[in-house]
């Protein structure tokens, strides 16, 4: 989009907030970029530059407005709408990959070459894969300098610089402030309670509306106990991170998600925020998703009702794949029973000074040695269990935020009883895939019949056409129509 120029112009212009992550404004004459909504008065168009990411602002040369704070938006809904191998690179980017393993180890992921990786990059975003994760280090530093009460060397390194004088470097560059002006400013806002010791308290942004009805509460009717609860109007569970283990206590709020993280090592601070975006599908558009869906007679209603549903994702794609065949053909209960009792025989056990929370949820690798016969399953969904987890722990099977749908997809249905419906919501929920559809799901359905929509698989399929490339987001709403408790948030 930043090369329309006439309509970037407009959208700051108009102050709108939807383009927020979309692209970033620069500004010739103050060396300053900004948010397009940002609230200071609009430069004159001559004097406006727009670039494709804040890491390419930075690149050439112009720092973060300090009213608008651009490096905080949302991020690119582009990016999680996509399946090319840009889009793949800039999710495991946001993951942390060339922090923990250089630009090889992501050129390696997606199955390219360093070379083609920066010429792909530095075409589409105007910065390279070094530039754009250097951006990231900067909002993490930024957010531990106001958030934390760590001494600056211990933010630097958990940040993911390689030292402090690269940290004080990046940070005076990007923010025209050093690290201690940063923590003094935050300091003088609005008195606050400061968090627990330990706690990192952030505000999570995304793009109005969202319905946090089906969102926040299929997460937790399909809790684990033990892994997830709901608790004092948050959403908690605990995460497995590359350094160590954490919790995560997520509030939705009028404009924002209130997230508390309790981490074992400040550096997976990146890793946690992007994989709690992804489980609440924070950088949808949901303006244009709603839409595309509004165009369907028969399925705007149900938009015009409570627009802004999002798709509720995953923390870890491994998971939630084992949990997607632990749920196969029983109800909502049963899948947690047998998920818990997985999580006690062979899950990690954690503390929880704040709730309920006693283990992380086993990797496959942990799972590799299971006994099939202390599974509570038929025999069938034993075979289908047992492979799965150890095609995920021999690594035939791939599955995370830089995976291509297409050959994920193969993989799983090349599975012994994977059928279409688990493998499109794992594909749905795990991989994010925006036009993932469950045509034979029973709830589809039956809600579908309800609206005079076409109840058989092929022919519902077939009109659903028309909602692409959104139809996971059609399920939202078409699952909203009945009264499980999927749909409600808890009191």
């Amino acid at each position: 989009m930043h090369t329309d120029t006439e309509r970037c112009v407009r959208a700051v212009q108009s102050k709108d907030a939807r383009f927020d992550g979309w692209f970033f404004t620069a500004v010739l004459t103050t060396r300053i970029y900004c948010r397009p909504s940002c609230p200071v008065v609009p430069p004159k168009p001559g004097n406006m530059v727009f670039y494709p990411s804040a890491a390419a602002c930075q690149q050439a040369g112009f720092r973060a407005c300090k009213r608008c704070r651009p490096d905080t938006t949302p991020g690119s809904p582009e990016w999680n709408a996509r399946a090319d191998a840009v889009a793949r690179a800039m999710r495991l980017i946001r993951d942390g990959v060339v922090d923990r393993e250089g630009v090889p180890g992501l050129a390696a992921r997606l199955g390219y070459s360093t070379r083609q990786i920066e010429r792909h990059l530095l075409a589409e975003l105007g910065a390279g894969p070094l530039a754009l994760a250097r951006a990231q280090r900067a909002q993490t530093a930024r957010i531990l300098i106001e958030t934390t009460g760590l001494p600056m060397a211990d933010v630097a390194f958990a940040a993911g610089f390689s030292s402090v004088r690269t940290f004080n470097d990046t940070v005076r560059e990007v923010f025209a402030l050093a690290p201690g002006e940063l923590r003094a400013r935050a300091g003088r806002g609005p008195a606050t309670a400061p968090p627990a010791p330990g706690i990192i308290a952030l505000r999570l942004p995304y793009r109005t509306p969202l319905n946090p009805d089906n969102l926040v509460g299929h997460l937790a009717a399909t809790a684990v106990p033990g892994v997830e609860e709901w608790r004092d109007g948050a959403y908690r569970r605990t995460l497995t991170l590359p350094h160590g283990h954490g919790t995560v206590a997520l509030s939705p709020q009028p404009d924002h998600i209130a997230c508390r993280l309790a981490l074992t090592d400040p550096r997976d601070l990146t890793l946690a925020i992007s994989r709690c975006r992804r489980l609440l599908d924070l950088d949808a558009d949901p303006v244009a998703v709603d839409d595309q869906l509004r165009t369907d007679p028969l399925l705007a209603p149900l938009v015009d009702k409570a627009p802004g549903r999002r798709v509720p994702g995953t923390v870890d794609a491994a998971e939630f794949a084992v949990r997607a065949v632990l749920g196969q053909q029983v109800s909502t209960a049963a899948a947690r029973t047998h998920a818990a009792r997985l999580v006690a025989a062979h899950g990690t056990p954690v503390d929880d000074p704040e709730g309920g929370l006693t283990h992380l949820f086993p990797r496959p690798e942990a799972l590799a040695a299971l006994d099939p016969a202390s599974l509570a399953l038929p025999r069938s969904r034993r075979t289908t269990l047992t492979t799965l987890i150890g095609a995920l722990a021999e690594g035939t099977l791939r599955l995370g935020p830089g995976t291509d749908w297409d050959e994920a997809r193969a993989g799983l249905a090349a599975l012994p009883g994977f059928g279409p419906w688990t493998v499109e919501v794992i594909a749905m929920r795990a991989l994010g895939d925006p036009d993932a559809f469950l045509p034979t799901d029973l709830g589809v359905r039956r809600a579908a019949a309800g609206l005079g929509l076409p109840a058989t698989p092929a022919a519902l399929t077939a009109r659903a056409a028309a909602w692409r490339p959104w139809r996971a987001y059609a399920v939202q709403y078409l699952w909203a129509t009945d009264s499980h408790p999927i749909n409600h948030l808890p009191a």
